[in-house]
């Protein structure tokens, strides 16, 4: 098939690809035996103003974007990456120009922030979370590939390389490989956890893809105990149960009981990350909490979490996601950005061009390995009950770099489950 000439063009799609990955998975010192990792209590640098605001509108952006899929499909499980989203968008942003960019800050929730100020917050975030524990890897990867024949403006290409540190590479999107070409950088990117994100063949209109991938991998700080996991059922909304592995610790942990949920939150290595758990209690559901969340009930969350002894039941979970996000994202505000009056002129010089389809895709694990009996061996000793956070019902949880408050993943698990 003979593509015509791009400049023949008068429009054509843009695609927008997430890929990412958590795996929280055993941390163990030379030779195989549990280490435990020092603590990390403060950054190595202060968080400038902007950056600050820039975790603000991630968060809340992250909230808005979690409820639009789960009114979607509000009886499936999800998982997404906010933060991974946001940067992908926001590295997208950088080639749109008036009213399209205007539409993406808004939906995004950087209102007030220059272009320069978001980028820069964008790229200290970048060497922050990517340096902050030794004991937690966290890899960010941006690329962004063009059909071959186009010209990529040399401004797009200078803020996309320095902000986001992004591999930029034209392709022949023809060619019977080019598909395999960028998800073989997808599979380095994820570790091999995400085969492919992207269609072959590469459809006709497409002419870039914009790819971010995230990869999360960390031990918990203290590993469950397996022996204590047992089979127990989940409660699923419409009353009805399935089996689920359910993983037991009764430990000293930051947690808090309040009127509509309860939360728990669970460190990861030196401590700077944590998986916060929150199932709601007797009549709300976790759709209420979903509807309820904005960046104030996180912080009244967060800033309310106390350190004692809390008994801990979660269910152990391996999770695939795949969504596509242009409703939500239209519903959010940038309708625009999808359409024939879209203007990313900022990106190439010889055709205009709109978002064809963002696609988010995410693969999460969840377990106990590494464990050793001894770590929690006074679990079994317990004589009296402490406060519970039973997860054997649909639940929210997040992925979140403490320090600097940053949320990089967040799900709602509404089916059984299974690992």
């Amino acid at each position: 098939m003979t593509l015509p000439s791009p400049r023949m063009l008068p429009a054509a799609g843009l695609a927008f690809l997430v890929a990412l990955l958590p795996a929280c998975d055993s941390l163990l010192g030379p030779g195989g035996d549990p280490s435990p990792p020092a603590p990390i209590t403060e950054l190595p640098r202060s968080l400038t103003s902007a950056e600050v605001a820039a975790i603000g509108a991630s968060n809340a952006f992250g909230f808005d974007l979690l409820r639009e899929m789960t009114r979607e499909t509000p009886d499936e499980s999800v998982f997404l990456s906010p933060f991974s989203a946001s940067m992908a968008l926001g590295m997208t942003m950088n080639g749109a120009e008036g009213a399209t960019w205007e539409a993406m800050r808004a939906t995004l929730r950087f209102h007030g922030l220059s272009e320069e100020e978001i980028n820069e917050s964008y790229l200290g975030l970048l060497e922050l979370l990517s340096d902050l524990d030794p004991n937690v890897d966290v890899a960010v990867g941006n690329s962004v590939w063009y059909r071959q024949g186009l010209t990529v403006r040399e401004s797009f290409r200078e803020r996309v390389e320095r902000y986001f540190d992004a591999h930029v590479s034209g392709l022949d999107f023809g060619a019977p490989g080019a598909a395999g070409t960028i998800n073989a950088w997808v599979r380095e990117a994820t570790r091999g956890r995400i085969e492919e994100i992207v269609d072959d063949p590469i459809p006709a209109q497409i002419v870039a893809y914009l790819i971010n991938a995230t990869w999360f991998k960390a031990g918990w700080s203290e590993p469950f105990n397996p022996e204590l996991t047992r089979s127990a059922p989940f409660h699923l909304a419409d009353g009805s149960t399935a089996p689920v592995e359910l993983m037991i610790r009764d430990d000293t942990l930051s947690h808090v009981q309040a009127e509509t949920y309860g939360a728990v939150d669970l460190p990861y290595g030196g401590g700077a990350y944590a998986m916060t758990v929150v199932v709601p209690r007797d009549r709300t559901s976790v759709h209420d909490l979903v509807e309820t969340m904005d960046p104030d009930w996180w912080d009244d969350l967060v800033g309310n979490l106390r350190t004692s002894r809390v008994l801990l039941s979660l269910p152990r979970f391996e999770m695939e996601w795949e969504g596509v996000l242009n409703d939500a994202l239209r519903n959010m505000g940038m309708g625009i950005a999808f359409d024939g009056g879209a203007d990313f002129s900022r990106m190439f010089e010889d055709t205009g061009v709109w978002i064809d389809e963002v696609k988010q895709k995410s693969f999460v694990r969840v377990d106990e390995e590494g464990t050793e009996a001894a770590a929690v061996t006074s679990v079994a000793m317990a004589t009296s009950m402490p406060p519970e956070v039973r997860a054997d019902r649909p639940f929210l949880f997040a992925l979140r770099e403490r320090l600097t408050g940053t949320i990089l993943f967040v799900g709602v698990m509404v089916e059984a489950p299974t690992l």
